[in-house]
């Protein structure tokens, strides 16, 4: 992937992010949402890497994660209509796997297995 191609993915994410809007305005009764991640990739040494992720009321309603592949293009795993479903049925947790979604057939793409946590507002 050239520097420009690069450049053109990294400023189509950010207008992503931006159009997806803030939580707050989504979501106005979620205070938090954590998602655990663990990623792997590499059929012959597969490498597992661990991230967490923490979303808040200020933070885009953009729940796209990336692929760690190295050659991956426009992959990544879209837990969008995970997390919606959850706080539509005021759900606290969850748990799943995704494949990565790219589009490069060749390549050998990871997968994630996911835990998600949300906290909802106080009813007062």
């Amino acid at each position: 992937m050239t520097n420009s191609e690069k450049n053109a993915a990294r400023r189509e994410k950010t207008q992503q992010k931006l159009e997806s809007g803030l939580i707050s305005e989504h979501f106005p009764k979620v205070s938090s949402i954590v998602i655990d991640v663990t990623n792997s990739y590499g059929k012959i040494n597969p490498i597992t890497v661990s991230r967490i992720l923490n979303f808040w009321p200020n933070s885009y309603a953009y729940f796209n994660i990336e692929c760690l592949s190295k050659g991956c293009l426009n992959g990544g795993y879209d837990l969008d209509q995970v997390i919606t479903m959850m706080i539509r049925t005021r759900k606290k947790s969850g748990e799943g796997e995704l494949v990565c979604d790219g589009n490069n057939i060749s390549f050998d793409h990871s997968n994630i297995h996911y835990k998600i946590n949300i906290r909802y507002n106080k009813i007062s």
